[in-house]
């Protein structure tokens, strides 16, 4: 690991640090000269002064430098890759959108994030068995067209994404809100297991940060930004599932969804994205005409 990128490494472990934090920082410092690997956040404050109050707990602070370098030392042992904006294999469909993570911390077979095409699979935690019948219907033609399926590996819709891609012979990929410890829900641990080993598990965040409430729809964003389009099965009006329809739009990217019932609230939003210009989908090859 060259210098620049363990002192990256190292700086996306400090509290509070954020993407705005290391922007700033490498805004002033591209090539990170004046920070030292595992300097103490007060000394890291001298010398950037945007990355925010230390932690409250002073005994702690103290020791972050060796914390961080302990828990980066130990990643390789663990089976964890950290790969930075900066390296080539870096995903490019993710460099191309709003704040692109500053390092992917990634678990599994990294060969898939070369593999094309990648499709967003999002929908609702409470999957119906109407959802549950379109991806048995539609994902067999797409795991035989080698369409790979990103997905969060959530309750509901994303879980059965991710089951049925490998059930079918497919290949893909789980993006976590939290760090790679720290696996939500646990009725997903198994399956995040076995896609860590034969498949791919990927974080923005180092492996011990616990989740929080606003890291799921920030998640979001590479959801949709590694892949070429969003697909989305089930929705209620208000859901997270239209935040990731919402970023591929941004990003210029396909924005494809399931129609519903107008009596099922979960295709309520579904059916308002197709009205404001999704492509509804019926088939696989309705979506394979776009991606491929």
């Amino acid at each position: 690991m060259n210098e620049f990128k363990e002192k990256l490494i190292a700086l996306l472990h400090y509290p509070n640090s954020s993407w705005n934090h290391v922007f700033e920082i490498l805004k002033k410092d591209p090539t990170l000269d004046s920070l030292h690997p595992y300097q103490s956040t007060e000394q890291l404050k001298m010398v950037f002064p945007t990355l925010g109050n230390p932690s409250p707990q002073p005994s702690i602070e103290s020791l972050y430098p060796e914390i961080i370098h302990d828990q980066i030392r130990q990643y390789k042992t663990n089976g964890i890759t950290v790969i930075t904006y900066f390296d080539k294999e870096y995903p490019r469909y993710l460099k191309e959108i709003y704040q692109p993570p500053w390092a992917l911390f990634a678990k599994g077979d990294l060969s898939l994030l070369e593999r094309e095409p990648k499709l967003a699979v999002v929908g609702s935690r409470q999957a119906t068995q109407y959802g549950k019948n379109a991806i048995r219907q539609l994902f067999p033609k797409l795991m035989e067209q080698n369409v790979l399926i990103v997905s969060g590996l959530a309750r509901g819709i994303d879980a059965l994404a991710h089951e049925y891609a490998i059930k079918y012979g497919g290949r893909t990929i789980g993006v976590l809100a939290g760090g790679l410890y720290h696996i939500y829900p646990k009725d997903n641990l198994n399956l995040a297991m076995e896609m860590m080993k034969t498949q791919l598990v990927l974080s923005e965040y180092p492996p011990d940060t616990k989740p929080e409430r606003w890291q799921f729809p920030a998640r979001n964003r590479i959801i949709s930004g590694l892949s070429r389009g969003t697909f989305i099965i089930e929705a209620k009006r208000k859901s997270g599932s239209l935040i990731t329809a919402n970023y591929a739009v941004n990003e210029g990217r396909e924005v494809f969804s399931l129609p519903g019932s107008i009596f099922n609230p979960y295709s309520l939003g579904t059916n308002d994205l197709i009205q404001q210009g999704a492509k509804l989908i019926t088939r696989a090859e309705d979506i394979l005409e776009e991606i491929r």
